[in-house]
């Protein structure tokens, strides 16, 4: 009992402690429960119609489209700007087939496998052109070609050759990659069709629109340009602008979030001392290959960015301003050290050699392995003897299990390589050099090759030059002194004010950049800036960044976030300048108005000031072109179009640049025309389904669209 009276005694103590420790509990389960909702959006790439998209699921699309780029190009990487075009192009993909996958559903629009198959029996769509399943003489679609390669597929699955069904896999996840955009291209187009089938043309409508087009006005115009009252003249007020803004607001309307930024940028960029150090480089390098050095050697450790390998090759395979220099050379002679602006580099160019070879060699080729190097060499020798004995090349080819088939060698296919082995050469210049039909046994470490040229074609000069190719970069010191300075401004000036204010100190300019969207990926145009993206759309108005060094390892950043435009209507101070000038039109328009009131015929309007010009060929379906004011007036063709001929305009016609009255002075039908009712009728079918075709923009705006892609790439 005592127990009990100091629990009572004490009750209110115990309710609170008791209360504050369930506020614990839940407040930690709300907190656990807000970090697991932030990691979790964090992890998101974007979101559509409510389906989220993470970041594993939207780098497996972006990997599926490599290994097609890969499949298709032969490339196994892209540059930065390559690698956001292909992001983007994901991205959209995926946005667009989620919205048209779920809009189809809504309507019960499929594509059956009949559907699919049909398109492939057809074997004209484009995509399928792609593939590796196209007929070589027939130059079509061949769907014998795919069915043949999945049979083939399937027994590959699990068997004893890795490689080979390495490539089948591969060609199976491309061809997978072709049938999902078949299906997904064929849905677009039933459900555009559908569309395009509540659009409908008619007889009535299509006189109607051959009329617009072929029917044509002269008309005598008087015109007063708005530019003949100045700007300052016309007085505008608070009220003027709320009231044009209201009436125009929905073209203000903003979907997606923006914001404005200022920023200042540097580009380190060599000083003088670097300049020269690299300049005495290059005259080293010079003097050594005037000396005679071995080109290879000197190339090699002037670090060029060319290498020399030592082999003719035409003008084509050089730089184009080390092609430029060579044709106008002597050989053996050696180029002082020259800048060439537009790759930023220092040059030195020795000829060694210029001499005139064939582009193109045809030619075949036996190869010879024994059990040993000298038993090699013993059957070659043999082979070789009974060649120019006359015995036939394709029989003893077939002897060593070759065809010795004819095939072309083109300088091309070699005269860009960086790096060609004692072997490759000696093998490229014989094929090169060889008479035709002539034969030579070429001995190498690991056996011979007996080959024969058949054919020469397309003599060239060729050329074999060492090129000590090198940019012009700035030192480590060059690139410390500048940091340390853009790291003391933008320590030094944490708002925006500041930055504007000292800029100027520092020899920086502050720049502005309006509307930056998350969508972009660069900042300022410059590469590398993925953090100050990240940094911009996670700022509030008044911060500044922390320095970025971005660019190509070149550039220094700073950015200060200014405002941000929320989705929804953009402010009118945000839009004032561009409601002004509505405003200012309005009110020109409403002055020029008045001084042509009471105008009965050009000639009134004209002795009111206006200027007149014929004008000819006028027809409803074009904007009528005025060059008194310059610019391009649909209002005007509409009121021509409704005016009879030899009658005055009843009122005074607004337009983009100047108020106009008119009389029509001849309409008819453009001379030659004949009206084709099916062909106007297919022709406004076009239309519509053009019209049709514009159903993605207002479906996209419906899907709540929510793009994170800048806080990952």
């Amino acid at each position: 009992m005592a127990a009990l009276g100091t629990i009572r005694k004490r009750g209110v103590t115990l309710i609170i402690i008791i209360g504050l420790g369930l506020f614990a509990f839940i407040a930690e389960e709300m907190f656990r429960s807000c970090e697991a909702t932030n990691n979790e959006r964090r992890l998101q790439v974007g979101e559509v119609l409510g389906e989220k998209l993470s970041v594993q699921d939207f780098q497996s699309l972006i990997d599926e489209y490599q290994e097609v780029i890969k499949m298709t190009q032969g490339r196994d990487n892209l540059g930065e700007d390559e690698m956001n075009q292909l992001k983007d192009q994901v991205w959209n993909n995926y946005v667009n087939n989620a919205i048209l996958e779920s809009e189809a559903k809504k309507l019960g629009l499929t594509v059956t496998r009949e559907e699919l198959q049909n398109v492939l029996k057809e074997g004209t769509n484009p995509i399928l052109m792609q593939t590796p399943f196209v007929n070589q003489q027939t130059g079509r679609f061949d769907a014998t070609l795919l069915t043949k390669f999945l049979d083939d597929y399937k027994k590959m699955e699990g068997g004893q050759n890795p490689q080979m069904a390495e490539q089948y896999n591969t060609i199976y996840k491309y061809w997978k990659f072709i049938e999902k955009s078949l299906r997904q291209q064929t849905l677009a187009m039933k459900y555009q069709n559908l569309l395009t089938g509540c659009l409908l043309s008619n007889p009535i409508s299509a006189k109607m629109a051959f009329e617009g087009q072929t029917d044509e006005s002269n008309i005598q115009l008087a015109s007063m340009a708005y530019s003949t009252i100045n700007d300052n003249d016309v007085k505008v007020s608070d009220a003027d602008l709320k009231a044009k803004y209201d009436e125009q607001k929905e073209m203000y309307k903003q979907y997606v979030e923006s914001r404005d930024i200022k920023y200042v940028e540097f580009q380190v960029l060599p000083s003088a001392a670097d300049r020269k150090a690299m300049m005495a480089t290059m005259t080293e390098a010079q003097q050594k290959l005037q000396a005679g050095n071995e080109p290879a050697e000197v190339v090699r450790k002037a670090q060029s960015q060319y290498a020399y390998v030592g082999l003719p090759v035409t003008r084509k395979a050089f730089p184009r301003d080390i092609a430029a220099k060579i044709d106008s050379m002597a050989v053996g002679q050696t180029t002082a050290p020259f800048e060439t602006t537009a790759d930023n580099t220092l040059n030195v160019v020795k000829l060694i050699s210029k001499t005139q070879l064939p582009d193109s060699v045809e030619y075949r080729q036996i190869q010879i392995v024994g059990a040993t190097v000298e038993a090699g060499r013993k059957t070659a020798d043999s082979v070789y003897a009974a060649l120019q004995a006359g015995a036939p090349f394709d029989s003893i080819a077939k002897k060593y299990s070759q065809t010795g088939a004819k095939q072309w060698l083109t300088s091309a296919m070699y005269e860009n390589s960086q790096t060609v082995d004692a072997d490759s050469k000696i093998y490229l210049e014989t094929l090169n050099t060889l008479g035709v039909n002539e034969i030579k046994n070429i001995s190498f470490a690991q056996g011979n090759v007996i080959v024969q040229v058949l054919s020469r074609k397309a003599m060239v000069d060729k050329y074999v030059a060492a090129v000590v190719k090198h940019t012009i970069d700035f030192s480590k010191a060059t690139y410390s002194a500048a940091y340390n300075k853009f790291s003391q401004f933008v320590s030094g000036n944490q708002t925006v004010e500041d930055m504007e204010k000292n800029a100027g100190k520092f020899g920086y300019k502050v720049l502005e950049r309006k509307d930056l969207f998350n969508s972009e990926h660069t900042v300022a145009g410059i590469s590398s800036t993925g953090e100050a993206m990240k940094w911009i759309f996670d700022a509030k108005a008044g911060q500044v960044s922390p320095l970025y060094e971005c660019g190509a390892n070149d550039h220094l950043l700073v950015v200060a976030m200014t405002k941000i435009h929320p989705v929804g209507y953009r402010a009118l101070d945000d839009v004032k300048d561009i409601v002004k000038a509505e405003v200012v039109r309005d009110k020109k328009y409403d002055m020029l108005k008045g001084k042509l009131a009471g105008a009965k015929s050009v000639a009134d309007a004209k002795a009111k000031g206006a200027r007149v010009d014929t004008v000819r060929q006028i027809t409803f379906s074009a904007p009528v072109f005025v060059s008194s004011t310059g610019a391009s007036e649909p209002a005007l063709s509409g009121a021509v179009a409704a005016t009879k001929k030899g009658a005055f305009c009843p009122s005074v016609i607004k337009g983009n640049a100047g108020a106009y009255m008119f009389q029509v002075i001849d309409k008819k039908q453009r001379q030659g025309a004949k009206y084709d009712e099916k062909a106007m009728e297919m022709q406004l079918r076009q239309q519509a389904m053009q019209a049709a075709s514009r159903f993605m923009n207002e479906l996209y705006i419906k899907a709540d669209v929510v793009d994170n892609r800048y806080m990952f790439f």
